[in-house]
């Protein structure tokens, strides 16, 4: 057990590292998905069943991955994770049909579970207060700027060497548990029962900051997953004829004002507090998918895609940052995967949402009924006040990550 100070925080770079290789799980490939489709011969409902498929385990696998963290350590976790990660998607790339692609995927899902919500957790331990809102906004910046980079790159792969080169790169996850098994010490092991550990996660997840925060989670993620991950590939290919390479690059295009928006987290908590943030962000979504699904031109649809990297700029690090406040770093983990399980729920629900939908609305239909749903959650948070800032607790003595 040792205390959070800065001699001890791991590298910053080590943990936007992991952030960086979960986030390729479904960003990279994409711009791929109706060349994977048609190439297949599987018809385009099924884009939501590959989207989700590497988002699934996570609504049981994260929240167990957590408890996990907080018993046994961060590093325990972390370096299996990252290695079925890496093998699972490497492994899809010679996926000879659809139900193997699917197989790997689903095992790829088990490994990426764990990543992002360790991420936070690894900056919760060791950062505070505004430092600590300010380190998750340098670390959803870190993960639109890949937003930016990784789906171009899978388009571009795409291009040059069909769609199963774009599951090269997923041998990262392989690199990236090497470096966090030479870097990050062992843990001890915290002695309690599962019983006390289950009785004091409960005692956090229960109030009506965290029941929002992981509701509001799962709702932007379905929004996020089901239309710019599911629905825009295919509306810029059907209505505009966007090939995969400028699909990827459009793809991309939320990621400069997204990161811009992360990087500001810091300061704009520190001026409007995490929930403000929130409650402006679902407008800025509704605003964006409306525009998104209605636009008659390229350029108009690129300003829609603008606004809604600035919700997901804003979102993001403002609800991580209130679940990473909540409760003390021995039930950390656990706190944060249970918002991420809510955030995996989201990112499964969403593609087989639009992938119903898409038959009988189109893709710009599809946009539109996202729409409706962000102005709904618009209006609960602010009819709820809901959810609150995260508390400042004084930092108790953690597990060694």
């Amino acid at each position: 057990m040792i205390g959070a100070g800065p001699a001890r925080r791991p590298p910053r770079a080590l943990i936007f590292s992991i952030t960086v290789t979960a986030i390729m799980s479904n960003t990279l490939i994409a711009p791929a998905i109706p060349d994977i489709l048609d190439d297949l011969g599987i018809s385009e409902g099924s884009a939501g069943v590959l989207v989700a498929a590497a988002a699934l385990p996570g609504v049981v696998v994260a929240p167990l991955i957590g408890l996990l963290a907080d018993r046994f350590g961060r590093r325990a976790l972390l370096v299996p994770c990252l290695t079925v990660f890496g093998l699972a998607g490497g492994l899809a790339g010679l996926a000879p049909n659809f139900e193997a692609l699917l197989a790997c995927r689903l095992l790829q899902g088990v490994g990426t579970a764990g990543l992002i919500n360790l991420a936070v957790v690894l900056i919760g331990d060791h950062w505070e207060g505004t430092e600590r809102a300010k380190v998750i906004g340098q670390n959803s910046a870190v993960l639109t700027v890949s937003i930016a980079v990784l789906p171009p790159l899978g388009g571009l792969l795409t291009d040059l060497g069909g769609w199963r080169a774009t599951f090269l790169p997923y041998w990262v996850g392989l690199a990236t548990a090497a470096v966090v098994l030479a870097t990050l010490p062992r843990s001890e092991r915290r002695q309690v029962s599962t019983g006390e550990q289950l009785r004091d996660v409960w005692s956090h997840l229960r109030t009506p900051r965290m029941v929002a925060a992981v509701s509001t989670g799962m709702v932007t993620f379905v929004l996020i997953f089901g239309l710019f991950l599911t629905t825009l590939p295919l509306h810029l290919r059907n209505e505009f004829g966007v090939g995969a390479t400028g699909r990827g690059i459009f793809l991309g295009l939320p990621a400069i004002t997204s990161t811009a928006a992360a990087l500001s987290v810091g300061r704009l908590n520190r001026r409007f507090g995490a929930r403000r943030l929130v409650l402006g962000a679902s407008a800025l979504f509704a605003a964006a998918f409306f525009v998104i699904g209605t636009a008659p031109l390229l350029g108009l649809l690129a300003v829609g895609s603008l606004l809604y990297g600035l919700g997901e700029g804003v979102t993001i690090p403002a609800l991580q940052d209130i679940v990473a406040g909540t409760g003390p770093a021995t039930s950390r983990g656990a706190v944060v995967a249970v918002w991420t399980g809510g955030v995996r729920a989201g990112q499964t629900t969403g593609p087989l949402l639009a992938g119903a939908l898409l038959g009988s609305l189109g893709t710009g239909g599809t946009f539109v009924a996202g729409a409706l749903v962000a102005v709904a959650l618009f209006a609960l948070l602010a009819a709820t006040g809901q959810p609150e800032d995260a508390a400042v607790v004084p930092a108790p003595p953690i597990l060694a990550s």
